[in-house]
């Protein structure tokens, strides 16, 4: 059986170079400690027992429940009892480029794009699968993890087609026990544009009334159209970017963190670490100090 395509560093799990999607078991016992990864991860609970711990406390967790986890998020488990979770794990790359479409798609856009954020959840979406939706999410993990052995640079759109397939089959069976209303109308092409150029520019000084300009839209109206979308009005879209973007950057490389802040559009330093504190309960810091091997200068 070929290992999944993860390396780990202290308490950082990274993707191999060149990996782009994996589906497999894990199966935990006691307690499997606090990490981060530089990874979309989203993990369902197939059979045991045992509590998710993140930054909200602790859930208890049973069959059928999903954690939806963006880059950046740290989390760990407690009291695992052969606690079997299916995990399902894609780079950012892939996000960014094969499965950028997702942002328009109204369940898969709210199970990786604004689910994860709304409600202050900071980047972890949880839910639960009824046993159809279970049962057709595991068909298509099955067959992702029948990728494992496939060569990327031959097997790409074989890769991307069984994982949009989770996502869509995942999407629909979240959708349905969401208490809250998933789905939404057509993406405005104007909110499209401007999370491209977010995403695009997050070092740009921004302001709501220069983006709003630059489409042609008045400011009210661009944050309509953007909350519709999105959920989120654009400033805030803008700082969700910006603290993942800085997240990957204490974990991957040894710049300084207050060229880090400057690099991602904060270069307030107060700011920056009010900011980043707030989305992951620990300060830059002592985020790098903990999930990665060495901390060369800060």
């Amino acid at each position: 059986m070929a290992e999944p395509p993860v390396e780990q560093t202290r308490t950082l799990l990274h993707f191999v170079d060149g990996s782009l999607a994996w589906a497999g078991h894990y199966l935990h016992e006691g307690t499997h400690p606090v990490h981060t990864h530089s990874f979309v991860e989203i993990a369902v609970v197939m059979d045991g027992a045992g509590a998710h711990h993140t930054l909200a406390g602790e859930r208890e967790l049973r069959v059928g429940d999903v954690m939806v986890l963006r880059p950046g998020v740290w989390h760990g488990y407690e009291k695992a009892r052969g606690l079997d979770l299916y995990n399902c794990c894609f780079s950012t790359d892939l996000l960014a480029r094969e499965l950028a479409w997702t942002r328009e798609d109204p369940w898969i856009g709210h199970l990786l794009w604004t689910g994860p954020y709304s409600g202050q959840r900071r980047g972890i979406l949880t839910s639960h699968l009824d046993p159809s939706g279970l049962d057709e999410c595991v068909r298509h993990l099955d067959a992702l993890h029948e990728m494992r052995t496939m060569p990327v640079e031959t097997h790409r759109g074989d890769i991307v087609g069984w994982l949009s397939l989770v996502l869509s089959a995942m999407a629909r069976a979240v959708a349905r026990t969401s208490p809250e209303p998933v789905g939404r109308p057509e993406t405005h092409p104007a909110v499209l544009t401007a999370m491209r150029m977010l995403e695009e520019r997050p070092d740009h000084p921004w302001t709501l009334t220069g983006l709003a300009a630059s489409l042609h839209l008045a400011p009210g109206y661009l944050v309509r159209l953007f909350k519709s979308a999105t959920g989120l009005p654009p400033m805030a879209y803008l700082s969700r970017q910006r603290v993942e973007l800085a997240a990957e950057r204490l974990l991957h490389s040894d710049e300084p963190i207050s060229r880090i802040g400057e690099s991602v559009g904060w270069p307030d330093q107060n700011y920056f670490a009010r900011r980043f504190r707030s989305h992951y309960g620990l300060s830059a810091s002592t985020y790098r100090a903990r999930f990665t091997k060495t901390v060369k200068r800060l």
